[in-house]
């Protein structure tokens, strides 16, 4: 299988763009992205802890990503240092090297990374990440011991999905696997065929009312039940288009959101849909593009598209409220919702806060020169990132109450 980083992606609808637009009369080539330029800051935002997280994921493709859960901070670097922090203060609860989870290197011996991609998630009292080996890892949420690690046929390369004593796992090579939460043991698999090209990147899954939902390289999104992996229905929302076959990639790399009654999807050529949740009858469809997390608040879609575009979507009837165009090909994150904005970062390791009201940036806050590539998440009115160099910073949002909001 053939897999291309969507950044090169990017570029290269970028570039095409882009001489599109050109005259001869141009002295200068436009620049491949947005240069930040000052706005009027409402407020600073405050960072409460930072700590380290080994060297991250470097500049490797990954999804990594904090999680909150059983009053500690868990996260983990790509070589396979994974931490548990207290969430309080920030102070080291645990630390395990999953590159020698089973303590056989010798004295002389020399690691080799465990090339981490798929997590964080807790629940059942456990830890969940998985490997581009194949490999799925359960730790203790309370010592950071092994409980079990499991086999899977594929890169775990997004974040598995818990439910009904199941960990879910959907992985590059088109498989998508039940194990036991508490033993590994598979409890079902099913195949899905995966092109010939396709971008890198994997859906993760959205488990809702007995199913599990999942975005399909065949620019599909599809309904598994979640007891025995039986395929329920599936919708086509991508549309290739273009003469090249990499034009015409439509992968659904996007995990779907459920809310309400309703599906909404994303493909990374084609369309934004809303999708009944019991039959998988369209609802509406509009033209949007991206490999970035959707996510929801109140009566507002917020998706980053391929340029690093954000749009305001209303929910029920697919129609765009605004968009923000200041960030364009600045490795956009998807959005994260905190009271009055949505928080995006970018590839030079900036953190944007967005008003919802009319897509305007009231705030700005540097992270990490590294970059952020995973959208941040937020607990409590507390925002979590983490960059690619493994810095992780937990960030107070001043003048808000302290609301549960979304999580990655």
């Amino acid at each position: 299988m053939t897999i291309f980083n969507k950044r090169i992606l990017s570029a290269i609808l970028l570039s095409a763009a882009l001489v599109g637009c050109s005259s001869d009369d141009d002295e200068e080539e436009a620049p491949l992205f947005a240069e930040l330029t000052e706005i009027e800051e409402q407020f600073s935002p405050e960072v409460v802890w930072h700590e380290s997280v080994g060297d991250g994921v470097e500049h490797y493709f990954s999804r990594l990503s904090p999680t909150v859960a059983f009053d500690k901070v868990f996260s983990a670097s790509r070589f396979g240092d994974a931490y548990a922090f207290d969430i309080e203060t920030g102070d080291e609860v645990w630390h395990v090297d999953l590159s020698d989870i089973n303590d056989e290197l010798g004295f002389f011996d020399d690691a080799v990374s465990a090339r981490i991609a798929g997590g964080v998630v807790a629940g059942y009292n456990k830890v969940f990440l998985g490997s581009e080996n194949g490999d799925v890892f359960a730790l203790d949420a309370e010592t950071g011991e092994l409980v079990w690690q499991a086999k899977v046929p594929g890169e775990v390369i997004s974040q598995p999905a818990l439910d009904s004593n199941l960990v879910v796992v959907n992985t590059a090579s088109g498989a998508l696997v039940a194990l036991d939460a508490a033993t590994g043991e598979q409890k079902w698999k099913t195949d899905q065929s995966v092109p010939p090209l396709s971008l890198r990147g994997v859906s993760g899954v959205a488990i809702n009312s007995g199913g599990a939902f999942v975005g399909l390289a065949s620019g599909e999104i599809g309904v598994f039940i979640l007891e025995n992996g039986q395929q329920g229905w599936t919708k086509e929302i991508g549309e290739p288009s273009g003469a090249t076959e990499l034009q015409r990639i439509v992968d659904v790399d996007v995990t779907p959101v459920v809310f309400g009654d309703k599906v909404f999807a994303i493909s990374s050529n084609g369309n934004l849909a809303a999708i009944d949740l019991r039959s998988g009858r369209e609802v509406w469809k509009r033209k949007y593009s991206s490999f970035r997390k959707l996510s929801i608040a109140g009566n507002q879609i917020f998706a980053t598209d391929i340029q690093g575009h954000l749009h305001a979507i209303n929910r029920n009837s697919g129609m765009e409220l605004w968009s923000n165009l200041q960030l364009t090909n600045r490795g956009t994150t998807g959005a994260v919702s905190v009271d009055d904005y949505v928080v995006v970062g970018d590839f030079e390791g900036y953190l944007h806060w967005i008003s919802k009201a009319d897509g305007k940036i009231v705030a700005r806050h540097e992270v990490d020169s590294s970059g952020i590539y995973v959208t941040p998440i937020a607990h409590n009115g507390l925002l979590y990132v983490q960059s690619r160099d493994g810095d992780l910073e937990v960030i107070k949002t001043p003048e808000i109450i302290a609301a549960d909001s979304e999580q990655d």
